[in-house]
Parts: structure tokens; C-alpha cells; sequence
């Protein structure tokens, strides 16, 4: 059977209370679990940048030891070129060999130096895998810190908002889909979650924008539904109740 507009507001209504009634629970928690996604970020950030230090580590040992073993290799080409320096015919033979054995040479100051170097930016990586620890270990203390006190406020509400969560779930599916989208929708691009709200004083009860009396009359009628023509709300009914305290006050007066 389909449902009247009246039906319909009150569905809309009632879903609006719950939610925001759930939205209270979650402003108790404040900024809490934005702080902890953060620092899990952060520590994630930390463990990625120690392992990365880590794997840059092993690649400097890895040139290291390769350039001990053209050290090796260089030392074992110089002791052969000094054998054969013995049994040269003419100097030009001599003078040959003697340029290898100081390219030879070379070569191993060259290994040297970067030998040095990496040993050097190993130090270096390891201070930074010193300091980035103490970091992680500073930021894991306050993770824990915020996760505690964060669980002991979800504790505090639990029970109410998994009874709320229930009762969303009953009050949502009693909404046509269309228009349980268009309720999300307008909620998700309400600051403050309103998406169902009632005139006041003659104002929308979200933007505060007056409206209109012959608009007023038709949400009065709940014959069709009637949104803000400023920020797209849905008009839930007219609160007269300042109007009768001034008609209370007029006849007192009298």
C-alpha cells in the first residue's frame, strides 16, 4: 500500500532522529578517531622508511664486498704482472707492465675509497634507523595511548549505539529507496547532518532562510513534499509553537 506524505515525513523524521542521536555519540569521540588514523598512518610511515633503510643497508654491503673482491682480484693481477716483470726481454716490455701494475693500483684506491664511502652512508643510515625507531617507539606509545582512551568512550556508548544502529536499519528499510537516496545525499552535504527539519519562526530549520507563508501552508497540507529552496532540506512540518505563546501572550494581555 502506498504510503501518504504524512507517512512518509514521519518515516523521514524518525530516520533523522536516530541519526542524529548517533551523530551526538560520535561527536563525544571528538577528534579521537581521526588522531588514531592519523598515527597508524604515521607509524605505517615509520616502519615503511626503516625498511627502506634497511634494504639500502644491505645494498652497501653488497657494493662493499664487491669491491673487496676486485681489491683481491686487482692484488692477484699486481703480484702476476710482478712476476712477469722478472722475466721481461726489453723495456718496453718492462714499462708495459709496470703501467698495468699501476692501473692495478689504481684500481684498488679507487675500491678503497668506495669502500669508505659506503661504510660511511651505512653509519649514516644507521643513525637514521636510530632516530626514526625512537619516533615509532614514541608515536606507538601515544597510538596506544589514544586507542585506550578512544575504546573506553566507544564502551561508554556501546550498548546504546548498537540498539540505535538496530533501530536506523528498521526505520531505513520503512523508506522508499528513492527517497532514502535523496535523504543520504542531502545529509552527506549537510554540515551539521540535517537533512529532515522543520520550519521555525518562520525560518528553515537548517539554513535559517525565511520562508515563505504560502509555502509554509504547503508543508502545513503534507501533500507533497516540500524542500528549501536554499539548501534542498526536507521540510518535516511548521513548529507553531512560538506563534501560540504569542497568541497566549495577546489574549492575557487583553
Amino acid at each position: 500500500m502506498e504510503k501518504t506524505i504524512a507517512q512518509k515525513l514521519e518515516a523521514l523524521s524518525y530516520l533523522q532522529s536516530i541519526d542524529s542521536h548517533l551523530d551526538e555519540l560520535k561527536k563525544v569521540r571528538g577528534a579521537l578517531p581521526e588522531e588514531v588514523r592519523d598515527l597508524e598512518d604515521e607509524i605505517a610511515g615509520y616502519e615503511t622508511r626503516i625498511q627502506k633503510y634497511n634494504q639500502e643497508i644491505e645494498t652497501l654491503e653488497s657494493e662493499i664486498n664487491s669491491n673487496k673482491l676486485a681489491i683481491k682480484e686487482s692484488e692477484k693481477m699486481i703480484k702476476k704482472y710482478e712476476e712477469q716483470q722478472l722475466n721481461v726481454r726489453n723495456n718496453r716490455e718492462y714499462d708495459a707492465i709496470t703501467k698495468e701494475i699501476e692501473l692495478q693500483t689504481l684500481e684498488i684506491q679507487i675500491s678503497e675509497k668506495r669502500i669508505a664511502e659506503g661504510r660511511a652512508r651505512i653509519e649514516a643510515k644507521k643513525e637514521e634507523i636510530k632516530a626514526t625507531e625512537k619516533l615509532l617507539q614514541e608515536r606507538s606509545k601515544d597510538l596506544e595511548s589514544k586507542k585506550n582512551e578512544l575504546q573506553l568512550i566507544i564502551s561508554e556508548s556501546e550498548d546504546e549505539e548498537q540498539k540505535l544502529l538496530k533501530e536506523r536499519e528498521k526505520a531505513a528499510a520503512n523508506i522508499e529507496e528513492r527517497l532514502y537516496k535523496s535523504y543520504k545525499k542531502i545529509r552527506e552535504n549537510a554540515k551539521n547532518g540535517l537533512a529532515v527539519v522543520p520550519v521555525k519562526r518562520g525560518a528553515c530549520g537548517g539554513c535559517f532562510n525565511v520562508v515563505p507563508p504560502q509555502r509554509q501552508a504547503d508543508v502545513r497540507e503534507k501533500k507533497k513534499l516540500i524542500v528549501c529552496e536554499h539548501c534542498g532540506r526536507i521540510f518535516s512540518d511548521v513548529d507553531d509553537t512560538i506563534e501560540e505563546e504569542k497568541k497566549t501572550k495577546r489574549v492575557r494581555n487583553a
